[in-house]
């Protein structure tokens, strides 16, 4: 941090998140001086309303103090926007943070590819995958991965990044020391192993709806281009997406199925203008020569699923003898014998099943969904399978049999 991070934090505390504070440096030199200016200079400033100074007489620098200690005592940085570290693509936009707060080691984002992968929390096997495979695609190229830290396509871009040893931030919609999402804290543990932890939110700030829609500015701000991979039209993606837009950041979608219309986002960006991605090539082009990469060698999905046999085992489903008439029939039949046995669930075992989908979900995903507690979605998760109504896969995923 540097020697005005104490300024920027009594700033950040009286006027809260998000604030645009340029405007006030215009009128002040720097930080600093604003803070060292009286009430009269305060009021004559046009960036400034009545119930901001009002705020502002009432913090004291003693009530950042405690901050301070927090994050020393927890090993957690703070890097303000006077500090060297700090992002400069993240000053361009016209709210950058005042301060932010990392745990992990941030890489040198100015001098790097930065690309942000967001989308839905609710993600098909395939849209994981994809991600997976294009994140790990572009971070071997040495491209730095962006994205918010939660369940779907945003696990999945940070896993792809880590498993190639590539360097990957997750910004959060929360402060540190919350337990906000932690079935996810085996991956954020990750990440800051291979990268950084990254929020605007003092320590134990908790996510709620109004944090999320901050935090996706610094993702699409710290990034030269925006990957939306399976959104729905109103979602927190698109929202990223507008963002970008603003802030004159490149915009690149996967395409998604016309048959999902519940992901319709994705397409409809693509409508609007977006580059097509189907590739990670197509995600480093625009910035090869700038940053020196050589797109010769950037590697085919192909390539990269036949390195994964994990992967390349997930898209052979689709086997030809799958669709032959017998297979259909039976098929058809135990479908019709689960429906039945579907209609006798009652209590918690109901609940859960009526949450699954035929894509694979995580288990968090799904307690949120039923808002009970992990134990009995477990409890009726365990008592689906036995009934054949369910099935796992590795890493707690869950669908529908």
């Amino acid at each position: 941090m540097s020697k005005n991070a104490i300024y920027w934090l009594w700033l950040q505390r009286a006027l809260g998140e998000g604030v645009r504070f340029k405007e006030i440096l215009e009128d002040f030199k720097s930080i600093r001086e604003f803070y060292n200016a009286n009430i009269l200079d305060w009021k004559m400033s046009t960036a400034l309303v009545p119930k901001q100074i009002n705020k502002l007489e009432e913090v004291s620098l003693d009530d950042v103090q405690n901050i301070m200690y927090t994050c020393e005592q927890n090993g957690w940085q703070i890097i303000d926007y006077d500090d060297e570290k700090y992002p400069k693509r993240l000053k361009e936009i016209s709210n950058p943070p005042a301060v932010l707060f990392a745990d992990g080691e941030l890489p040198d984002m100015d001098q790097s590819v930065v690309i942000s992968i967001v989308g839905t929390r609710k993600a098909s096997e395939y849209a994981v995958k994809v991600t997976e495979l294009l994140s790990r695609g572009v971070s071997e190229s040495g491209a730095v991965v962006v994205s918010g830290g939660a369940l779907g396509v945003d696990s999945a871009a940070h896993r792809g990044a880590i498993m190639c040893g590539g360097k990957t931030i997750a910004v959060l919609g929360c402060g540190f020391g919350t337990n906000y999402l932690m079935g996810n804290k085996s991956l954020r543990n990750s990440i800051k192993q291979n990268g950084a932890l990254l929020t605007e939110f003092p320590p134990f700030t908790q996510a709620s709806k109004y944090t999320f829609p901050l935090r996706n500015r610094i993702i699409s701000g710290l990034s030269l281009g925006l990957l939306v991979v399976e959104a729905g039209v109103k979602s927190g993606s698109l929202i990223t997406a507008r963002f970008a837009a603003e802030q004159n950041r490149d915009i690149y979608a996967v395409p998604c199925s016309i048959l999902s219309p519940e992901f319709a986002g994705t397409n409809r960006l693509i409508e609007d203008g977006a580059i097509v991605v189907t590739k990670p090539a197509d995600l480093l082009c625009p910035y090869a020569e700038r940053f020196h990469i050589d797109l010769s060698k950037v590697k085919s999905v192909d390539r990269l699923m036949n390195e994964n046999a994990d992967t390349s085992a997930n898209f052979e489903e689709n086997k030809a003898d799958k669709l032959s008439f017998e297979n259909l029939e039976n098929g058809r039949i135990e479908r019709e014998m689960r429906e039945k046995a579907a209609l006798s669930l009652s209590g918690n075992n109901k609940i859960v099943y009526e949450a699954l989908t035929e894509s694979l979900q995580h288990i968090d995903v799904i307690t949120e969904k039923c808002n009970l507690p992990v134990s009995s979605v477990m409890g009726a998760l365990t008592a689906l399978e036995i009934a054949d109504l369910a099935v796992s896969a590795s890493g707690k995923r869950y669908k529908l049999s």
